[in-house]
């Protein structure tokens, strides 16, 4: 049986943009949670306060979105962004005044 590919409106990327407080110990220890709750569940950081995550359709990324809201720190803003592949494909990005050129995510195989 063959998997059929979804196409670039099909994937999307969730974007989980933080502004958390780290001036006490006790705020730092839950920003550094939060950001390990991320990685823990597959997300890669772009920036120190930004992670994404492809998912393949927007109903799955409904899961993550409660248990988002269920790891949040106690202070500070977070926020989720979701935009399909096609949209994402079409950030443009600089480092240091250079263009980057990202690499195509390879399609995901969902069983």
């Amino acid at each position: 049986m063959e998997l059929p590919l979804l196409n670039r409106y099909e994937l999307m990327w969730m974007i989980v943009l933080f502004d958390l407080p780290v001036i006490e110990k006790k705020e730092r220890k839950e920003a550094t949670k939060f950001r390990n709750f991320l990685l823990d569940n597959g997300f890669g950081m772009i920036q120190y306060s930004i992670y994404t995550k492809m998912f393949s359709g927007k109903d799955v990324c409904e899961k993550y979105y409660k248990m988002i809201k269920a790891n949040l720190p106690s202070e500070g803003k977070v926020d989720i962004i979701t935009i399909t592949d096609r949209q994402y494909g079409n950030i443009i990005s600089y480092q240091a005044a250079e263009k980057i050129t990202k690499k195509q995510q390879e399609q995901l195989l969902l069983f």
